[in-house]
């Protein structure tokens, strides 16, 4: 399952998703992962949630983002809910078909392994497709 979380900056995306990461903190069998673009939320979410800066894995794309998750998982297998701020801003550009087909690829890993991904993008639902609203 993905969920999307879209808006334009100050449009309380963020909080909305500390919100959701510190539930899950609570509700969640398994661990949950937390990727931000760098380490605003350190003192916002559960301590037990494993919080990670993008910046340090240098995830610049999609395909370095598809291999940091894929590897994440293959380490541990107990990881049930991935959290995903600012999706494009780590990544370097706006929302477009890349971007479509990152969540699509994300969809179906999260199909394939049971994980549950929430992601958060800075820019206004309609600049993704109409396929790419049964996300939100």
């Amino acid at each position: 399952m993905v969920r999307l979380i879209m808006g334009m900056k100050g449009s309380g995306k963020t909080k909305q998703l500390i919100e959701l990461i510190n539930n899950a903190a609570k509700d969640e069998p398994g661990h949950v992962v937390c990727i931000e673009a760098n380490h605003n939320m350190t003192f916002d979410i559960h301590y037990q949630i494993r919080l990670i800066g993008a910046h340090e894995y240098n995830l610049n794309s999609y395909d370095v983002y598809r291999g940091f998750l894929s590897g994440l998982y293959a380490g541990n297998y107990d990881i049930t809910h991935v959290f995903i701020d600012n999706l494009c801003k780590t990544v370097g550009r706006e929302a477009d078909k890349d971007t479509e087909a990152f969540i699509n690829w994300l969809d179906a890993f999260s199909e394939q392994n049971g994980i549950k991904f929430t992601v958060t993008i800075s820019a206004e639902p309609s600049a993704l497709s109409e396929d790419m609203q049964r996300f939100m």
